[in-house]
């Protein structure tokens, strides 16, 4: 009986460490490669030491894989204030999306792996979407640098219309500024700078989209 126990408990750390792999390669990190990617494999950008960088956020999550399992939310989130643009007020914030999600699925039979892929996909999509909205606060000072046509608003519908159409631009700076934040969190100071680079370059694309959208 104590066997079947433990071959239990092993199955679903095992089911769990799949998932923490896939939610956190899916759509950014080609495994085993370097290589950040966008919404596609279509569009990629070979960094040096991402990998190790990735590594080091999966086990963020491995090592405090028993916090999630006993439920204790706000612990299992703790080392992420490590995080760039992760503070208090923000984990209070995902914990309580969570909350309200697991809550809609109440008297619904769903297992530990969808509990836990809701945790975590809540989590990495808050730290993306941080860090991507510093990358657009940029796009948006570049361009009315460049124009004194185009307010916020008209800047911000062109960016809309960009994600609409799923521009690769968009969606590798989306991941560059997701790494960018965890070579910062991680010490990764060269990758750092490399991805500000990128973000430089990619930003810069998307300015004269933005501006050549509309002839100024």
């Amino acid at each position: 009986m104590r066997f079947l126990t433990v071959l239990k408990r092993d199955m679903k750390l095992e089911k769990l460490y799949n998932a923490t792999d896939n939610l956190i390669e899916q759509q950014f990190y080609l495994s085993g490669s370097d290589t950040i990617i966008g919404r596609t494999p279509e569009i990629s950008l070979k960094i040096r030491n991402s990998g190790l960088i990735v590594k080091r956020f999966k086990d963020l999550f491995i090592k405090n894989i028993h916090l999630f399992l006993e439920q204790k939310y706000l612990k299992f989130f703790n080392p992420f204030k490590d995080i760039k643009g992760l503070d208090e007020n923000h984990l209070q914030e995902i914990y309580q999306e969570i909350q309200i999600r697991l809550t809609a699925l109440h008297g619904t039979e769903f297992d530990v792996v969808i509990h836990y892929t809701i945790v975590l996909s809540v989590l990495i999509s808050s730290i993306r979407n941080i860090n991507f909205n510093d990358s657009v606060k940029e796009i948006i000072k570049r361009v009315k640098q460049k124009s004194n046509n185009m307010n916020n608003n008209q800047i911000q519908i062109e960016l809309d219309k960009l994600f609409m159409k799923n521009n690769n631009n968009i969606s590798i700076l989306y991941n560059i500024s997701y790494l960018d934040a965890l070579a910062e969190s991680f010490n990764f100071n060269k990758v750092a700078r490399t991805c500000k680079i990128q973000k430089g370059k990619y930003i810069n694309r998307i300015v004269n989209l933005i501006l050549d959208s509309k002839h100024f």
